[in-house]
C-alpha cells in the first residue's frame, strides 16, 4: 500500500502550522500565570539541550572525550567564558582526548 508524499507534506505543514497559529489565536492577554511563564521562559533552552546533549558524547569517537569536553565546557562557562572560547575550549579538549586514545592504540 503506497501513499501519496504530497499528503505526508501537507500533514506535516498542517501540525507545524496549527502548533504556531492556535497559542497567537486562542491566548489573546498576557499570561499572568508565574509558573506558566517561567514554564514557558525555559523551553527553548531544554530543547537545545536535549537535542545537543546525546550529540556531545555520542559524536566523538572516544565517548570519554565528549565527556570530559562537556566538563571543560561547564567549567568554563562558569568562569565566564564566551560562547566563541567555550566551542574552542571543547573542540580542543575532544581533539586531544581523541588524539591520545590513537596514541594509546
Amino acid at each position: 500500500m503506497t501513499h501519496s508524499i504530497y499528503l505526508y507534506i501537507f500533514v506535516a505543514a498542517a501540525v507545524s502550522c496549527l502548533i504556531r497559529v492556535l497559542p497567537l489565536t486562542l491566548i489573546r492577554g498576557k499570561i499572568k500565570n508565574q509558573f506558566i511563564r517561567s514554564f514557558l521562559y525555559y523551553v527553548p533552552y531544554v530543547t537545545l539541550a536535549v537535542m545537543t546533549f546525546p550529540a556531545i558524547i555520542s559524536a566523538p569517537q572516544v565517548p570519554l572525550a565528549g565527556i570530559l569536553a562537556l566538563i571543560a565546557g561547564i567549567a568554563a562557562a562558569w568562569k565566564g567564558m564566551n560562547m566563541m572560547g567555550i566551542a574552542a575550549l571543547c573542540c580542543a579538549v575532544v581533539f586531544v582526548c581523541e588524539m591520545a586514545a590513537g596514541y594509546m592504540m
